[in-house]
């Protein structure tokens, strides 16, 4: 069963480790098993909005499939001390991913994380960020980004968003969908960053045909859906459901379903998959079509 660990900083956000910690739990009841750990250097953590939290000075064995979260605080984090941050960057050499909310970027700043690397934080924290870590690359108006198993996001709601994000890269954007819904958030945050996930960044709508179409895509995406499929589910005409698609996101059917093939292989990719198996397992006949669907975006990023 796959570990969600949160390291508590003193003074802590609720929402920054409540609404990630929601998602993975709510995961957990819809069966895709999570166990969930809260670790610090001090058992009892105090909290910014005055609940206290408790917490185990112990860490558990972690494997390259568990996740770390250092959820925001409020005031600096130099109180966390060497072996801490000796964990972390242990945790991430050992192939696993590390995430933050908010403040708890500072955190994977002093461990060296985000050396070189893409990564963002609360928007009146940015600049402070990019000042005491040079070397990281901050990313301005983005909800959350993703660069070699480092995760970070914006600020408190934005935790639920990249807790979503993971879900989604693991077990599928219907799954993420599932957790949303229970959870009565949105599933669709808008956001002009690439680093918002296909099915969140073309969800912001408000067309009930067209959630109904994307439900059945984000479910079978891996499977060839003939138009016909769609309009049956949508109960219009084939012609119909690709104008209300276009209209509600911008793309058709088929290039939404492309998207959600690509996002997945990437993440596939990113976890050591070759190229081939990334292909077959997202619903490509062969590597060449995902190849050229990888070099076209490439070049899209670098325009």
């Amino acid at each position: 069963m796959p570990r969600v660990v949160f390291l508590l900083i003193p003074r802590v956000h609720l929402l920054d480790l409540a609404g990630p910690a929601q998602v993975f739990s709510t995961a957990d009841d819809l069966g895709h098993p999570y166990s969930l750990h809260y670790v610090a250097e001090e058992p009892d953590v105090a909290t910014v909005q005055g609940l206290p939290v408790r917490a185990e000075v112990t860490w558990p064995e972690l494997a390259p499939e568990d996740l770390v979260i250092v959820p925001g605080s409020r005031g600096p984090t130099r109180r966390v001390g060497a072996r801490t941050l000796e964990r972390l960057r242990a945790h991430h050499a050992a192939g696993g991913t590390v995430g933050s909310v908010c403040a708890g970027a500072d955190a994977l700043g002093r461990a060296g994380l985000l050396d070189g690397r893409r990564c963002t934080t609360l928007h009146t924290l940015r600049d402070e960020l990019a000042r005491l870590y040079p070397r990281a690359r901050v990313v301005p108006d983005a909800l959350y980004v993703e660069d070699d198993r480092i995760v970070t996001s914006a600020g408190l709601a934005s935790g639920i968003d990249v807790a979503l994000h993971l879900v989604s890269g693991r077990h599928g954007p219907y799954t993420a969908g599932q957790v949303a819904r229970a959870l009565v958030v949105h599933a669709r945050r808008s956001g002009a960053s690439a680093q918002i996930s296909t099915m969140m960044r073309h969800r912001y709508h408000v067309d009930g045909t067209v959630h109904r179409v994307q439900d059945l895509i984000d479910a079978r995406f891996t499977e060839p859906l003939p138009l016909r499929l769609l309009a049956d589910a949508a109960e219009c005409s084939e012609r119909t459901v690709t104008r209300l698609f276009r209209r509600a996101t911008g793309l058709t059917p088929l290039a939404y379903q492309t998207a959600l093939r690509l996002e997945r292989a990437e993440h596939l990719i990113g976890q050591g998959a070759t190229v081939e198996a990334a292909a077959r397992d997202v619903g490509f006949q062969d590597a060449r079509a995902l190849r050229r669907l990888r070099s076209r975006a490439a070049g899209d990023a670098r325009d």
